[in-house]
C-alpha cells in the first residue's frame, strides 16, 4: 500500500501550514502540533503491520520547526503512505507532561486510520515499544472524488424528522438481506435507504463515525457506540465494505451522496468533548503524547485528568490549538464529506475552561455560533455534562438547537401514568415555551425525543421495570437507573394478549406526542418495529444481536411500523408546521389560537392527580383537538364544535386504542365524528381534525 515512494531526493523543510499529511504534486508536507516537544521523528512504514518503520527521518528543531509546529516535505511520497510520530520530551506527569518516543503517535489532523491485524491498546497503555501493534494514519488525497453536483440540502428544522441511528447496526444483522461483505457498512447503509425513504424521515443522525478505538470497552467486549474517538477527521475504517482507510472515505462520500438524493441529510453524532485515550493509565495514541498539558483539562496535582466526560478524560476545548483543530475538524466534514449538521455529544462540557469551571461565554461555541462555513449547517447540542452541568434551556446562541431531555423525562412519566404531569406535558407539547419562549427563539430550539441510543428502547421502556446490564459485565452497575419505563404488569417478554395490546397501545402513544408536538422529532433507530435490546439500557460494548436492527420485525410488528410511518407522512404535511418558518415561539403560539381543556372545555385538569389532558389548535388550513388519558380507566371528553370553516366538520384521524388500521387514518378516509362528547379508553391518544376553507378574500379598494 505504502510501497510508492521515490526517494530521489532528500526532504526539504516543509512548511507549517496546512496541519497534517497534505499531497502536493511531487510528495507530501507533514505538519504537527507540539510546542513542548524536544524533538519529532516522521516514521515511513511499507505496511501497517511492519513491526519495523521503513524509514525514520529526524526534524532539526532549527530547520523542521516553526514556533509550536513541527514540519517537512517529503517528495515523492503519494497516497496511501501509512506514517506515524515519535515525540521525544520529558516524561513529568507532576508537570502535566507525559512524552514517550517508544510511542507510534496519530497524526492529529490524519485524514485516514490504518489499524493492523495486532492492534493492541495494552500495548499502548504500557512501557515498551508499540510498533507492529499500534495504529498508524494515512495519507489521503480528498481532491479526487466526483461530487457529481451533490452539496448538503439546508432542510429548515421545521421540515426536519430525526432517526439517530448506527451504521454498523442497521444493516449487520444476519437477517439483512444484504451480501455479508455489506453488513454493517455505509455500503450496506444505502442498500437499505428506500427504507428509510418509505418510513418518511427527513435526517439521519449517525452515532459517531469517527475513527475510534474498539477495544475501548470490558474484556471480552468491544466498543460498539463508537463514543471513544483517536481521529477527528477520519472515518471510522471498519465500516468499509472494503476494508482500507482511502476506501472508506469515499464509501462514505457515496453514502452521503446516495441519502441526499433521496432527500435525506446527514447529521454527525460528535465526540469533541473526550478521547480514547482514557485517564492517567491509559494508553498513548496521539494527544497524550504530543501536548498532554494542552489537549486535555488536568486536575490541580497536573497527574490525573478532569474527568467531565465519564469516561477519563477532557478535552480542553477552550485551548486555542483545540479550538482551531475542533473548527478545522468541523470544516472538513462539511466542505470535504457533504455532511448536513452534527450533534454534539455531552456539549456542555465544551462550555469549560481549562480548569473545569463553566464559562459565561465559552470562546469555542461561539466560534461555532458564529462560523461562515458552518452558517447553514445543523448544530443540536446534547446540553449537558457527566459532571452534573445541566444547560437545557440556556445554551448559548441562536444557531444552536438542544436536545430537550425534559420533554423525554415529561411525556415517559405522562404516558406511564406519574401523578401530576399534566401542566409539564402541555409545555412540552408546544415546544417548551416555560425553557425557550424568554429568549425569543423558534419553536425547533426542542429536539423532542423519548428514546435515544442511551436508555431503554422504546420497546423496552414499556416492557421493563428494571434495567437488565448483565451482559455488558459490570455487574449491572452501569447504565441509568431513573429510567421512568412501565412493564405494563409483566417484567419482559410475555405471551399475555392483554399485556401485549397494552404495550402496542403505549408505544403509539408514545409516537403520537412526539409526532404532533411543536418542535423537531428524532426517532431511534428500530423503535418504530419495536426493537429490543433485552432491558439493556447501555448497550454500549454489544456489537451483536442486542444492538442490531432486526429485519424480521419488520413483519411481525407491521401494525406498528404502518402507525409510525403513516403519523409521520401526516405531520409532514400540517401546515402549522410549515407556519412557523421564521416565527419566534411565542408568536407561532398566538397564530395557532389554542385552547387548552380537561374531559370538560376550558376546564384543564391541573390537579396533582390529574391524568388527561385536550387542547384544540385552530390553524389556517387544518384544525386538531387532542385528547390524552393517560389513566388507567376510560375518560368522556366533552368536545368543542367544529370550527365554522371545516369542510366536513371533525374526522377522527387517530386513537391509538383501536386495532389497525382503525388506529390512523388519512385525513380524506378518517370517520366523521358528529357529537358533543368522545369517550378515550385507558391509556389512549385520540386527534380529531377539520379541514378548513380557505378564509374569504378581503375586497380590493
Amino acid at each position: 500500500m505504502a510501497g510508492q515512494r521515490k526517494q530521489t531526493h532528500s526532504p526539504r523543510a516543509g512548511k507549517s501550514y496546512p496541519i497534517g499529511a497534505t499531497v502536493l504534486a511531487d510528495g507530501v508536507n507533514f505538519s504537527v502540533y507540539s510546542r513542548s516537544a524536544t524533538g519529532m521523528d516522521l516514521l515511513l512504514f511499507d505496511d501497517v503491520d511492519a513491526a519495523a518503520p521503513a524509514r525514520t527521518i529526524a526534524l532539526d528543531p532549527a530547520r523542521n520547526r516553526t514556533y509550536s509546529y513541527w514540519h517537512l516535505f517529503v517528495p515523492g511520497l503519494r497516497p496511501g503512505q501509512i506514517y506515524g510520530y515519535r515525540a521525544h520530551g520529558p516524561y513529568e506527569p507532576l508537570l502535566g507532561m507525559r512524552f514517550d518516543a517508544q510511542k507510534v503517535l496519530l497524526d492529529p489532523y490524519g485524514r485516514g486510520v490504518a489499524v493492523p491485524g495486532a492492534y493492541s491498546r495494552k500495548a499502548a497503555s504500557v512501557p515498551g515499544d508499540n510498533t507492529a501493534q499500534a495504529m498508524k494514519s494515512v495519507v489521503v488525497d480528498t481532491s479526487r472524488y466526483d461530487w457529481e453536483g451533490d452539496m448538503p440540502l439546508r432542510r429548515p428544522f421545521d421540515q426536519t424528522i430525526i432517526y439517530e441511528m448506527h451504521v454498523r447496526g442497521f444493516t449487520r444483522h444476519p437477517n439483512s438481506g444484504l451480501a455479508p461483505e455489506l453488513r454493517g457498512t455505509y455500503a450496506g447503509l444505502i442498500e437499505r435507504i428506500p427504507y428509510l425513504q418509505a418510513l418518511g424521515i427527513t435526517a439521519v443522525e449517525l452515532l459517531p463515525i469517527f475513527q475510534f478505538d474498539a477495544e475501548d470497552a470490558p474484556d471480552g467486549h468491544v466498543n460498539y457506540w463508537g463514543y471513544s474517538p483517536v481521529s477527528f477527521f477520519a472515518p471510522h475504517m471498519q465500516y468499509s465494505a472494503r476494508g482500507d482507510a482511502a476506501a472508506a472515505i469515499d464509501e462514505f462520500r457515496d453514502m452521503v451522496k446516495a441519502l441526499h438524493r433521496a432527500g435525506i441529510e446527514v447529521i454527525l453524532d460528535v465526540v469533541y468533548n473526550h478521547t480514547a485515550e482514557g485517564k492517567e493509565t491509559g494508553p498513548t495514541f496521539c494527544f497524550r503524547g504530543l501536548e498532554n498539558d494542552a489537549y486535555y483539562i488536568l486536575e490541580e496535582d497536573r497527574e490525573h485528568y478532569a474527568n467531565y466526560s465519564g469516561t477519563g478524560n477532557t478535552l480542553n476545548a477552550n485551548h486555542s490549538m483545540v479550538r482551531r483543530m475542533i473548527l478545522d475538524s468541523l470544516h472538513y466534514w462539511v466542505d470535504e464529506m457533504h455532511v448536513d449538521g452534527f450533534r454534539f455529544d455531552l456539549a456542555s462540557i465544551l462550555s469549560r475552561d481549562e480548569k473545569g469551571r463553566p464559562l459565561s461565554s465559552p470562546p469555542i461555541l461561539w466560534d461555532i455560533e458564529n462560523d461562515p462555513v458552518l452558517a447553514g449547517t445543523k448544530l443540536i447540542a446534547e446540553a449537558w455534562d457527566a459532571a452534573g452541568l445541566y444547560q437545557v434551556g440556556s445554551f448559548i446562541g441562536d444557531h444552536w438547537k438542544e436536545w430537550n431531555g425534559r420533554f423525554r423525562d415529561d411525556i415517559r412519566s405522562f404516558v406511564k401514568s406519574d401523578p401530576g404531569m399534566v401542566e409539564e406535558v402541555a409545555s412540552r407539547f408546544f415546544a417548551s415555551p416555560d425553557l425557550y419562549a424568554l429568549e425569543n427563539l423558534g419553536p425547533e430550539q426542542s429536539i423532542n425525543f423519548v428514546t435515544c441510543h442511551d436508555g431503554f428502547t422504546l420497546n423496552d421502556l414499556v416492557s421493563y421495570n428494571e434495567k437488565r446490564n448483565w451482559a455488558n459485565g459490570e455487574e449491572n452497575r452501569d447504565g441509568h437507573n431513573d429510567n421512568r419505563s412501565w412493564n405494563c404488569g409483566v417484567e419482559g417478554p410475555t405471551n399475555d394478549p392483554h399485556v401485549e395490546h397494552l404495550r402496542q397501545r403505549q408505544i403509539k402513544n408514545f409516537f403520537a406526542v412526539t409526532l404532533l408536538s411543536l418542535g423537531v422529532p428524532m426517532l431511534l433507530m428500530g423503535d418504530e418495529v419495536r426493537r429490543t435490546q433485552h432491558g439493556n439500557n447501555n448497550a454500549y460494548c454489544q456489537d451483536n444481536e442486542i444492538s442490531w436492527f432486526d429485519w424480521s420485525l419488520l413483519e411481525k410488528h407491521a401494525e406498528v411500523h404502518r402507525f409510525a410511518s403513516e403519523l409521520i407522512r401526516f405531520r409532514k404535511g400540517l401546515s402549522i408546521f410549515r407556519e412557523g418558518h421564521g416565527l419566534s415561539l411565542i408568536e407561532l403560539l398566538m397564530l395557532a389560537r389554542i385552547e387548552w381543556h380537561g374531559i370538560e372545555l376550558d376546564k384543564p385538569d391541573k390537579g396533582y392527580d390529574s391524568r388527561s389532558l385536550a387542547l384544540t389548535i385552530r390553524g389556517t388550513s387544518e384544525a386538531f383537538h387532542v385528547m390524552a388519558n393517560a389513566y388507567w380507566g376510560p375518560l368522556r371528553f366533552e368536545l368543542p364544535a367544529a370550527p365554522r370553516r371545516s369542510v366536513n366538520g371533525w374526522r377522527r384521524v387517530i386513537d391509538t386504542f383501536l386495532p389497525s388500521p382503525a388506529d390512523f387514518c388519512a385525513l380524506e378516509d378518517a370517520p366523521a365524528v358528529d357529537a358533543t362528547h368522545y369517550l378515550v379508553e385507558p391509556r389512549s391518544v385520540v386527534l380529531l381534525a377539520a379541514e378548513m376553507k380557505p378564509p374569504p378574500r378581503r375586497p380590493e379598494r
